[in-house]
């Protein structure tokens, strides 16, 4: 059992290793609810900051203190009045949201002096900084209502933040802002996040709430959509307001540049390490760029698709090709790639002159079967083979004549291949053959 632990231990870091390397030097800004902050999974969550920062990623935490500030309101007697969404601070109010966000400041910053623990790193800690590096403006006046002390941000100090960053610092960042008057504001901490991500031109947004992500009707997770796609969720999401004002920051920020927001639970053990760090990675992915692409296949993806065919090539279910059979013919290759990964493929190889083609190496990586990926191969397949004047695919094969079959594609005789495709036809493979007219 400790072997098996050991052996998964050495796998994935070997699978994480190409992550490791992306994300180095990397911006990744994180954001924490106030409940998030609250919560008894926050040490675990700081540790795996800290391993980030070990890893060379630039990182700046931006919080919220909403429950925090909601909670002391009602215990120093003092009423909740919000407006557009937004609590009206007021000179009654301002004092107490200035005590909880300077408390929650000071103790985010004494966790995440902690250092890595349980590792070399322990005793060595984060150079956490922060200050007054968002400028903000007062809101003015709504629907008749005075906002009083409740801002908005005008502008992030973004050669500060970069100076702090590029020495290795972790920048922290509160739900306040300063006006060049010297008045302090209460600022959506979302936008004050989404505000930092864009102007900073950061990788990442990463929204940490409750919910492990976005689902569909059938509770199933919702692993990444655009953000045309994602704003059509948002009336459903009445019921879970935190979640909703995440998705439409991701949003924002996805609209305004930032390549990748994900929304990711803070009670999720890991959830930050498994959305980084893996192929799947975790929650909901909101990002304008394809997460996983279907093209044609290029020579940087030789090395990948070696790794996707060798284990049916050792079992017998496709011939072997060599590397450099594989560079020479890279141009006939379909891909899919989930970020940066290839996990699917197929081949097309026409004879021209009877109006036929080969499709050959359809194959599925495991752990993505079953997900309709390889009918888009074919689909595709079928798409450049019709371009090209074929009318007729076949097939060649020893252990998936159902899946063809399901498909449209008949028995046939080897007689009916193409002559050149005849003589090179392997008899003590015995393979099946099956056509399907385009």
């Amino acid at each position: 059992m400790a072997k098996l632990n050991l052996d998964q231990q050495v796998s994935w870091f070997r699978n994480a290793s190409p992550y490791i390397n992306a994300h180095r030097g990397r911006t990744f800004v994180l954001h924490l609810d106030g409940d998030a902050l609250s919560s008894a999974s926050l040490r675990e969550l700081i540790t795996d900051i800290a391993l980030l920062n070990s890893l060379g990623v630039r990182l700046v935490i931006t919080f919220g203190a909403r429950s925090q500030v909601r909670e002391a309101l009602t215990s120093g007697d003092i009423a909740w009045q919000e407006h557009q969404g937004r609590l009206v601070v007021d000179k009654q109010r301002l004092p107490t949201i200035l005590s909880c966000v300077g408390s929650l400041r000071a103790e985010l910053e004494a966790k995440l002096s902690m250092g890595l623990a349980n590792s070399p790193m322990h005793g060595a800690g984060l150079r956490v900084m922060s200050g007054n590096l968002i400028t903000a403006r007062p809101l003015g006046i709504r629907a008749g209502i005075d906002m009083h002390f409740c801002g908005e941000v005008r502008k992030v100090q973004v050669k500060s933040i970069q100076a702090l960053l590029d020495q290795g610092m972790l920048v922290l960042l509160p739900p306040l802002g300063y006006s060049p008057t010297g008045e302090a504001f209460d600022l959506d901490a979302e936008q004050v996040a989404t505000a930092v991500a864009t102007q900073l031109n950061a990788d990442k947004l990463i929204l940490f709430g409750s919910a492990e992500g976005l689902k569909d009707s059938k509770g199933q997770l919702i692993r990444d959509l655009n953000p045309e796609a994602a704003e059509t969720l948002l009336a459903d999401l009445t019921d879970q307001p935190l979640l909703k004002r995440h998705l439409q920051a991701a949003c924002i920020a996805s609209r305004q540049g930032v390549a990748r927001t994900h929304l990711l639970s803070y009670k999720r053990n890991g959830a930050l390490l498994l959305d980084l760090f893996t192929r799947d990675g975790d929650g909901t992915l909101i990002t304008q760029l394809s997460y996983e692409t279907l093209r044609g296949a290029k020579i940087e993806d030789v090395g990948g698709l070696l790794a996707l065919l060798r284990p049916l090539e050792e079992s017998g279910v496709l011939v072997r090709r060599s590397r450099e059979l594989l560079e020479a013919e890279i141009e006939r290759f379909t891909v899919i790639d989930l970020d940066g990964s290839i996990i699917a493929c197929a081949a097309l190889y026409p004879y021209p002159e009877v109006h036929q083609a080969e499709l050959a190496c359809v194959v599925v990586h495991p752990e993505y079967r079953h997900s309709q990926r390889g009918d888009r191969l074919l689909e595709s397949i079928e798409k450049q083979a019709r371009a090209a004047g074929i009318n007729q695919l076949f097939v060649l094969t020893t252990h998936t004549a159902h899946w063809f079959l399901e498909r449209g594609f008949a028995p046939a005789q080897v007689e009916q291949l193409p002559a050149a495709r005849q003589a090179l036809y392997n008899w003590q493979r015995n393979s099946q053959v099956f056509c399907k007219a385009l």
